[in-house]
């Protein structure tokens, strides 16, 4: 099986979105992101400049087509793309050189304070999707766990479907070790199987939780993210923030999905930082509201010095999680999983503001969502997709929570 390299060739002026990313996996992928340079002072004018997306093969370009084929039939594996995703202005603010470096836009802000959101809860049935496992909160015991055993006594959740054991992504360093403070130029990604010595092992965390796990100080030498416990050379798990006893943490709550549709919608955010898969599922039951993670950029992972948040990939109508929450989708592949046509972007940055963004999922896919969505609530300005059109008419929305301790609530709906 051969690796496919996806390159998106971006220029936007927002300030926030990724630079390039260089994921360097041995026959996997090899994506590269090269992003026009910004000022953050910039505030008020943004603009989406042209896009290009190329696909490379062992140093060859090849055509869409000949990618989405060799994808489809199993000759070629994309795996962990990190594409600059555009994310629409936000409303006016302050100027202040604060910037993401991942997803969802940190709007520039003054440096207003903000109370913590109350602890994510969710007001669906108990289920499998939303259950809080009973030692989340329990400190984890560093080396005696083994490593064929996912930790879901700790917080870890299982996403059986992926094949590798429960755990979001396997990720190898090719000197097969880690010494913290060095960092790591190469990484090979485990498909099937599990969990196993030498290895850095992402994982899950429950519905509105973030993970706590990834080696600070040995990050990808050209910009790969990577998390996850350690799998020592003896077989067993080793926290990789050993000053972070938990697996999980409570992300900064006051985000919610409410799923007003007569079937189900998959909501997958990106293992990240790891191999950056949208695998990890939350799945919207008709007629119930969920908690959705809303990482706390102040206990998130940074990329190169910068606060980071989350994204979301937004699925059509009744795709099960298995079939959406996977890169290629094997029932849906031009609409679901890396081609679901609909982003969304969240996070709490450094000062205390919640950003909520939903965007076309563009270049990557054209397929058009099958119902509406609108963000409501304690927010700053409107913010929906109705129609096929974003509030203002423009290539997505931001709004933000407009006060301390105030929510949102994403409405998934048919509209009118």
């Amino acid at each position: 099986m051969k690796g496919l390299a996806h390159l998106t060739l971006a220029a936007t002026l927002i300030a926030g979105v990724a630079e390039a990313q260089h994921a360097n996996h041995h026959r996997h992928l090899h994506a590269k992101r090269d992003v026009a340079k910004r000022s953050p002072e910039v505030v008020v004018k943004y603009e989406q400049g042209p896009t290009e997306t190329t696909y490379v093969i062992d140093g060859k370009t090849i055509s869409a087509d000949e990618a989405k084929a060799g994808l489809a039939d199993g000759r070629y594996l994309v795996v962990g793309e990190s594409e600059p995703v555009f994310s629409p202005p936000p409303p006016p603010a302050p100027k202040s050189t604060t910037q993401a470096a991942i997803f969802v836009e940190q709007k520039p802000t003054s440096s207003s304070s903000s109370s913590e959101a109350p602890k994510p809860t969710s007001t669906a049935p108990p289920s499998s999707n939303t259950s809080t496992p009973t030692g989340l909160d329990a400190p984890f015991p560093n080396g005696t766990i083994p490593c064929s055993s996912l930790p879901t006594e700790y917080g870890a959740r299982p996403l059986d479907w992926l094949g590798i054991g429960g755990w979001a992504s396997i990720m190898q360093p090719d000197e097969k070790k880690w010494t913290p403070g060095t960092m790591i130029a190469t990484l090979h990604q485990t498909v099937s199987g599990g969990c196993t010595p030498n290895c850095f092992c992402s994982y899950a965390c429950p519905n509105g939780y973030q993970k706590t796990q990834w080696p600070e100080t040995s990050q990808g030498a050209t910009g790969q993210s990577i998390g996850g416990l350690w799998c020592n050379a003896e077989g067993f798990l080793e926290l990789t923030r050993p000053e972070v006893k938990t697996l999980c943490t409570a992300g900064a709550g006051g985000v919610f999905v409410q799923n007003n549709l007569p079937g189900t919608v998959a909501v997958c955010q990106t293992d990240y930082p790891g191999n950056e898969q949208m695998s990890i599922p939350l799945e919207t039951l008709p007629g119930q509201k969920y908690t959705l993670t809303n990482p706390d950029a102040k206990k998130s992972y940074f990329w190169k010095g910068s606060p980071t948040s989350g994204q979301f990939y937004v699925n059509p109508l009744n795709v099960p999680v298995e079939d959406a929450c996977v890169w290629t989708s094997p029932t849906n592949p031009d609409s679901a999983g890396n081609w679901a046509p609909v982003n969304m972007g969240v996070g709490k940055d450094v000062h205390g503001i919640t950003y909520l963004s939903i965007f076309p999922n563009l270049p990557t896919s054209h397929a058009q969502l099958d119902f509406d969505i609108e963000i409501t609530g304690d927010i700053t300005a409107p913010c929906a997709l109705k129609g096929g059109s974003y509030t203002g008419g423009g290539n997505g929305c931001t709004t933000a929570i407009s006060k301390p301790g105030g929510q949102a609530t994403i409405v998934f709906s048919k509209g009118s």
